[in-house]
């Protein structure tokens, strides 16, 4: 990708994490460890473990990123069971690398397109509630 091409992105995905709110960048999040998954199938493919490592390193550090951002307090057993499940993802996803097995990468990529899906499906109502449940959740912490 050229100088240009690649400064424009950067700053267009400023601009979006900038404006978006908590259910959007959690989107952003999921969308980019999607990403990076399908990068790292492409360069075990092409027997690049250079690359293969940096993507997988990268989905890793995302999904990673998911699970500290889970709100225990207002999510109860569904918040613990997905951190639970996003554990279970990185170390798929270090078997994966050890052994450049697409086929874990798979697993991985079904696992979180699934989390995602249902993110997606969740109702402005119903985040809005959330996002004010949160608030008075930190409120009541600080």
């Amino acid at each position: 990708m050229n100088r240009k091409l690649k400064g424009y992105t950067q700053n267009s995905l400023r601009e979006r994490v900038a404006g978006a709110d908590p259910y959007q960048l959690i989107q952003m999040l999921m969308a980019g460890a999607l990403d990076n998954l399908n990068y790292a199938k492409g360069a075990i493919e092409r027997k690049d473990l250079e690359k293969k490592g940096l993507f997988i390193s990268k989905a890793s550090n995302i999904i990673e990123s998911l699970r500290t951002s889970l709100n225990n307090d207002v999510g109860g057993d569904v918040a613990n069971n997905l951190g639970q499940l996003y554990l279970y993802m990185n170390e798929t996803l270090a078997d994966a690398s050890r052994n450049n097995d697409i086929e874990k990468l798979n697993e991985v990529h079904g696992l979180l397109s699934q989390i995602k899906s249902s993110w997606d499906a969740i109702p402005v109502s119903a985040r809005e509630e959330a996002e004010s449940q949160s608030n008075r959740a930190s409120a009541v912490g600080a």
